[in-house]
């Protein structure tokens, strides 16, 4: 919606960030800014002019196009570029996730968004490098493999640090630029509010240097005073408590001591690196299929997680029951135990299994849970399940699922049906990978179909943002827009509503959805959405379209096309989509990194894992039985033929 102007001289009008800074800048007499000696971008302090606001227009997907092809021209620079010059570019798209970009005040929601996807060593650096391999780095003097490793704990990507000032990260693919540049916009900007915010009064500096008993009355006055300085709500506030933990006020101390101005240098790369890379990444799965004599195997390929499937097929966890229960009830984690006790007594909606798998994370932490964790490989070894280990580049593990070799009897309650002793004669493996972003996708599932052609199944699981559902529910779509090629793909999706209902307990399905499948998280705002939903397209996610490229690739002669309607209604192979709504961006501000962290979210993750994984053993049990009755019956003909004679 279009911003409402204001009068500079209203009362009303929130201060902007540079309002009570020092005095080291020159400003015009209509009080916008000559010169920052500081070398900063003018991030928020122009959202209070009245000036500012009536050059403002709504972003459409121009913007975003301009956006996009405006870093992508800086990277192609050999050397070092500072992100200042991508603010303005960024304030036009107008992200969905990021609807106070222009405020004067923190837009916390997107903070957190950013913060959780990104290393906790953001905090101390200045360069970022991104390359798509080791051997980029080290040709420019970078030998990041001696670096310390880091995460971020909401985005899988290999990060590493030099302990100083410098983080690097391996891109598999154009998805990779599209999504940690705008997240470090995001924080920039976010980070440069908090600054001004933090200096605003030289009291507020002082009380983050406080040090007292974190228990004493004082502290709890003087962290909403911080709190209210800041613009923080208290349940944000708590969030980044969360994230944070005993490093929140030393983290706001480093952010209150200096601008951010990120510097960002893209060491050089090609489509032949990322074919490269991706090859590197599949050869320890071959090496795996090799080994144990699994490569001309019948395959059901599977995008999802790597703790969902797991769980489900090999019931380590559910064989530990009571001491999980017991865990959840001792009280360590008061929501847990509280939880434990009202499903028990049927107070709230859950699912026990689900219960179990969430109370096992903090389990494993615990001298039992680590003496499971040592013995887990082998026990999971035994039934058939190996796993493969991302080592090059592409931060995607791969998980190998021997389908003879379960333990039938073991199997999650919700996945086992009749006949399933069959399954001892199935030649079929489930080969899962930790869903990839983007058009890293593309580039894995070809690398896969040129590997393994005896496909029975794909079945892509990830989440996605809902312009029509709610936070929970599930989706799925039978027609997919990609973005990146501009085809649209009219499938013949194996789920429906009544294969996921069953096992959803908090949301709804909603099938017979379409969906589009954007180029980033933060590259969309709400003219793109609605050029969208007036088409009738709800659901907005990253994957679908590049392996349904790829699945392109697999059927015809040619590269995929651009531009075209491509009807996917007769494939050879089974083919199902679903996605979890984790975002709803019509509900400004509202994303994932909003959220509560409870076991909430593991209901429709698990529901449609159960759903994937129902599909394949039903499939599976149909094969085996019908292999099963052709060997048979030459059998009867001569039992039948020897009563004759």
């Amino acid at each position: 919606m279009p911003r409402k102007n204001n009068p500079t001289g209203e009362q009303n009008t929130p201060p902007g960030p540079s309002d009570g800074q020092p005095h080291n800048y020159q400003y015009h007499h209509d009080n916008t800014e000559i010169e920052e000696p500081l070398s900063v971008h003018p991030t928020t302090h122009t959202a209070a002019n009245s000036s500012f606001e009536a050059e403002h227009h709504e972003a459409g997907k121009r913007d975003v196009e301009m956006y996009i092809r405006t870093y992508n021209t800086l990277l192609r620079s050999s050397g070092e570029i500072s992100l200042k010059a991508l603010v303005q570019a960024y304030y036009n798209i107008d992200s969905s996730l990021h609807p106070e970009a222009r405020s004067p005040y923190p837009d916390m929601s997107a903070f957190i968004y950013s913060v959780l996807r990104l290393p906790a060593e953001i905090i101390h650096c200045n360069l970022v490098l991104l390359g798509q391999a080791a051997k980029m780095f080290v040709q420019q003097g970078f030998h990041v493999d001696s670096w310390d490793a880091v995460t971020a704990s909401a985005r899988r990507r290999k990060w590493f640090y030099d302990g100083k000032e410098t983080l690097a990260a391996y891109v598999a693919s154009v998805s990779d630029t599209d999504d940690i540049i705008p997240i470090l916009v995001a924080f920039q900007i976010e980070w440069n509010k908090i600054f001004y915010l933090l200096n605003a009064d030289p009291t507020t500096m002082q009380l983050l240097e406080t040090r007292m008993d974190r228990t004493s009355p004082v502290f709890t006055e003087i962290t909403k005073v911080l709190r209210e300085r800041l613009h923080i709500h208290l349940d944000d506030w708590r969030r980044l408590e969360l994230i944070w933990g005993d490093r929140l006020w030393e983290n706001l101390h480093t952010i209150g001591r200096l601008r951010k101005s990120f510097a960002l240098r893209f060491l050089g790369g090609s489509h032949v690196g990322y074919v490269r890379a991706t090859r590197e990444w599949w050869e320890p799965g071959e090496s795996l299929l090799d080994a144990h004599a699994l490569q001309d195997r019948p395959v059901y390929f599977v995008s999802s997680n790597t703790h969902s499937l797991v769980n489900l097929m090999s019931g380590l966890l559910l064989n530990r029951e009571a001491e999980l229960t017991k865990f959840a009830l001792s009280g360590d984690d008061p929501y847990l135990a509280d939880e434990c006790r009202k499903l028990q007594e049927g107070i709230v909606p859950g699912n026990w299994q689900n219960f179990l798998y969430f109370a096992a994370r903090d389990w494993m932490r615990t001298p039992a849970g680590k003496e499971f964790a040592r013995n887990r490989l082998r026990e999971e070894q035994e039934r058939g399940i190996w796993y493969v280990g991302a080592r090059h580049g592409l931060e995607i593990d791969a998980q190998v699922f021997e389908v003879a070799k379960l333990h039938h009897r073991e199997v999650d309650p919700r996945c086992r049906m009749p006949y399933m002793d069959y399954l001892a004669k199935s030649q079929a493996i489930i080969l899962n990978i930790d869903y990839p972003l983007g058009m890293a996708a593309y580039r894995m599932m070809r690398e896969i179909m040129e590997n393994l052609t005896n496909i029975r199944g794909i079945y892509i699981l990830g989440k996605a943002a809902t312009l029509n559902g709610s936070i929970g529910d599930v989706l799925i779509s039978n027609v997919v827009l990609d973005e990146h090629s501009q085809n649209t793909y009219w499938l013949d999706n194996c789920f429906a509503a009544q294969d996921v209902q069953p096992y959803l307990i908090y949301g709804s399905v909603l099938d017979n959805q379409k969906a589009v499948s954007a180029k980033g998280t933060f590259l969309q705002n709400r003219q793109y959405l609605d050029f969208y939903y007036l088409a009738n397209y709800t659901v907005v996610e990253m994957e679908s379209g590049p392996y349904l490229n790829a699945v392109y690739e697999d059927q015809y002669l040619t590269r995929y096309p651009v531009g075209e309607n491509i009807n996917f209604a007769r494939l050879p192979y089974e083919l199902g989509i679903l996605h979890y709504a984790s975002d709803t961006p019509y509900t400004r501000g509202k994303n994932l990194g909003a959220g509560s962290l409870s076991y909430f979210g593991m209901d429709s993750t698990y529901a449609n894992s159960v759903a994937i994984l129902r599909r394949i053993f039903e499939n599976e049990i149909s094969i085996v039985r019908q292999e099963t009755t052709r060997q048979l019956e030459p059998l009867e003909e001569q039992k039948s033929e020897s009563k004759v004679s």
